[in-house]
C-alpha cells in the first residue's frame, strides 16, 4: 500500500473513521459494513485485513475495559469481582468454530484475491438485504446454532465478517448484560488465530500504516461513543435499511468491477457472438 495516490490515501483514512465509528456505536460490524468500500479503492483483501484485525483487537480490549470500569463504579459496594464475560458459552462456541476458522483463513490464503472479492460483496449484500427488509439473522434451536456457528466461523476466517451470524446466535443465549463484552473477547480471539496465520504465511501485515490508521479509527471510535444513542435509537430501523440499501449499491458496483477486471465479461460477450 506504498504506491497509491493521495486520494486514496485519503479515501481510506476515512474509511477507517467509519470503521471506528460503526464498531464503537453498533458493537459489531466494523469490517462487514467497511470492507465493501476498502475493496473499491484497493481490491486486494489481504491488504486491509491486517489492519482491521490489529484494530479490533485493540478496540475489543479497549471497549471490554471500559465496560469493566463502568460496571465497577455502578456495583461500588459489591465486595465480589464482577465477570461480564459469559465463559462458558464462550469456550462452547470456539470449540465449534475453530476448525471452520482455520479452513477458511486457508482459503483466504490461497484463492485469488479476485474471488475473495466477490465472495465478500456477495456475503456481504446477503447481510444488507436483511437490514433493508428488517429481517435479522436469529437462531432458534440448536441445531441452527450450529449451523450459524459455523458459517460464522468459515466466514470470520476468510474475511472478518462472520459477525452478524456469530451475534445472532450469541444473542440467544448470552445476557444483554455481558453480550458485548462476550463477543469483543471472541473477536479478539479469532483475530488473534488469523494474525497468527497472517505471520507464519509471512502476509505483509502494513505496521507502518498502522501508525496513521489507528488514530483515524481511533477518531470514529470517539465519534461512536458520543453518537451511538442519536443513531441507533427509535430511529434504529431507518438507519439499517439506509444503511443496508448503501451496502447492496456499493457490493453490486464492486461485484462488476471484478467481472470486468477480471475479463469474464469480455469472454461472455465474445461466446455470446
Amino acid at each position: 500500500m506504498t504506491d497509491l495516490q493521495l486520494y486514496q490515501y485519503i479515501l481510506i483514512g476515512l474509511l477507517f473513521v467509519w470503521s471506528g465509528f460503526v464498531r464503537s456505536g453498533l458493537g459489531f460490524g466494523g469490517a462487514v459494513l467497511t470492507l465493501p468500500f476498502l475493496l473499491l479503492v484497493v481490491d486486494n483483501p489481504l491488504i486491509f485485513l491486517p489492519i482491521i484485525g490489529v484494530h479490533l483487537m485493540f478496540f475489543s480490549c479497549l471497549i471490554t475495559w471500559q465496560n469493566r470500569q463502568r460496571v465497577k463504579r455502578t456495583a461500588a459496594d459489591h465486595q465480589n469481582s464482577i465477570s461480564t464475560i459469559d465463559w462458558k458459552y464462550l469456550r462452547f462456541a470456539l470449540s465449534v468454530m475453530i476448525v471452520p476458522k482455520l479452513i477458511g483463513i486457508l482459503g483466504l490464503l490461497t484463492l485469488p484475491a479476485s474471488l475473495m472479492s466477490s465472495i465478500i460483496y456477495c456475503i456481504v449484500i446477503g447481510y444488507a438485504i436483511s437490514y433493508v427488509l428488517n429481517r435479522p439473522f436469529k437462531s432458534n434451536s440448536r441445531s441452527l446454532d450450529i449451523v450459524f456457528l459455523i458459517l460464522g466461523g468459515y466466514v470470520s476466517g476468510t474475511s472478518l465478517i462472520g459477525a452478524p451470524l456469530i451475534a445472532a446466535v450469541f444473542a440467544t443465549h448470552v445476557s444483554r448484560e455481558k453480550l458485548r463484552d462476550t463477543l469483543f473477547v471472541l473477536w479478539f480471539i479469532l483475530v488473534l488465530i488469523k494474525m497468527v496465520s497472517f505471520l507464519i504465511a509471512g502476509v505483509d501485515l502494513q505496521l507502518i500504516h498502522h501508525l496513521w490508521l489507528l488514530p483515524c479509527a481511533f477518531i470514529g471510535h470517539l465519534l461512536g461513543e458520543r453518537l451511538h444513542k442519536k443513531l441507533v435509537g427509535a430511529e434504529s430501523k431507518v438507519f439499517f435499511r439506509v444503511l443496508g440499501s448503501v451496502l447492496i449499491l456499493v457490493s453490486t458496483l464492486g461485484l462488476i468491477r471484478v467481472i470486468v477486471k477480471s475479463g469474464v465479461w469480455d469472454q461472455a460477450a465474445f461466446l455470446s457472438d
